[in-house]
């Protein structure tokens, strides 16, 4: 698979842009065990404009993590013109994204992101516009519809790479389903199967382990899938798909010791990527980069098999420091011996 001069080889999976999560460091680590392509949180246009120094740290990547993506939102044609314009000059990723689908209500209801699914002219206006704006492969990320009643992906994917947009990502879901029911991969195989698209269907949603990633490229044809909540607590995921996708087997080196020192290290990752932040105090940027890392590790698979780890838990979410969140990991890997 190729976005215009990239070649991503068979079968590539991508890391999901999700706020507050895919910052630069889990970016880094996400590359390293196997994501084809990464994508930085999503940046607000009207934010990045303004020179939000928040927003200015989202844009900003690293070679180690290429290929890697920027993705943004707004809500009218000029800020998004002028941010993507900021991103290439400032950023230079590989690709620039275009959020239509981030559901929120701070986002989608204020008529970004999601809410663009319900003025697909403006949505189209914004699309073409940031295309000619720009030297950068321009992509989309969107959803079905807005609801059920307005599933209309399978047109406006077409009216999308007709604004010239190089790959397109579909999550199986509208925007009144939030995140809850299963992903339907149907209407996405649907694009997938026009044959009036000749752009890369990247399909998302619900892809939780390396045998779901290899059902949906074999029933939907996809050029690419992306994997998003299923990371929390598991960069490795990366390297378990990328292992079955190519050899039909999952990796037989990955102890649960191996595991927790993953885990350990994405602690240290995180605080090394917070503390960099210039616009923070030093003892506040080591408690964010713990704050950040927190939500990760709680949603960890890993921990599934220990019993009554509500309390271990609560600990962990509670921990304010490296020696507290390392004592936690400490107490979970002896109990899972």
């Amino acid at each position: 698979m190729k976005i215009r001069d990239i070649d991503f080889g068979h079968r590539p999976v991508f890391l999901a842009p999700m706020e507050d999560v895919t910052d630069k460091a889990f970016r880094h680590l996400c590359r390293e065990f196997g994501a084809s392509m990464v994508y930085s949180e999503f940046v607000s246009a009207d934010a990045l404009i303004r020179n939000v120094n928040r927003s200015l740290e989202k844009i900003r990547v690293s070679d180690s993590e290429r290929p890697v993506a920027v993705q943004i939102y707004g809500r009218d044609v000029d800020s998004m013109v002028e941010a993507a314009r900021m991103v290439e000059a400032e950023a230079h990723p590989d690709v620039l994204d275009i959020n239509f689908g981030c559901p929120v209500k701070k986002v989608a209801g204020k008529g970004a992101g999601a809410g663009m699914l319900r003025n697909i002219p403006l949505l189209l206006d914004i699309t073409r516009n940031v295309v000619r704006a720009v030297q950068l492969p321009v992509t989309v990320k969107t959803r079905l519809g807005w609801d059920h009643d307005s599933k209309h992906i399978v047109e406006l994917a077409e009216q999308l790479q007709d604004c010239g947009i190089e790959a397109l990502t579909i999550h199986g879901r509208t925007r009144s389903q939030m995140y809850t029911g299963e992903a339907d991969w149907t209407l996405i195989g649907a694009v997938k199967q026009n044959p009036r698209m000749h752009i890369p269907i990247i399909g998302n949603g619900d892809i939780d382990s390396a045998e779901k990633a290899a059902q949906c490229f074999d029933r939907y044809g996809v050029d690419a899938v992306m994997v998003g909540r299923a990371t929390f607590g598991r960069p490795w995921i990366f390297r378990e798909i990328r292992s079955y996708l190519d050899t039909g087997s999952l990796p037989d080196d990955m102890t649960t010791a191996w595991k927790f020192d993953v885990l350990r290290r994405q602690i240290r990752e995180s605080i090394a990527g917070s503390m960099q932040r210039t616009d923070c105090p030093r003892k506040a940027t080591e408690l964010g980069g713990i704050i950040h890392v927190r939500r990760h590790l709680a949603a960890s698979p890993l921990f599934k098999g220990i019993p009554d780890f509500r309390q271990t838990r609560v600990r962990m979410l509670r921990a304010e420091s490296v020696d507290e969140l390392f004592a936690v990991l400490d107490e979970a890997e002896r109990r899972l011996q």
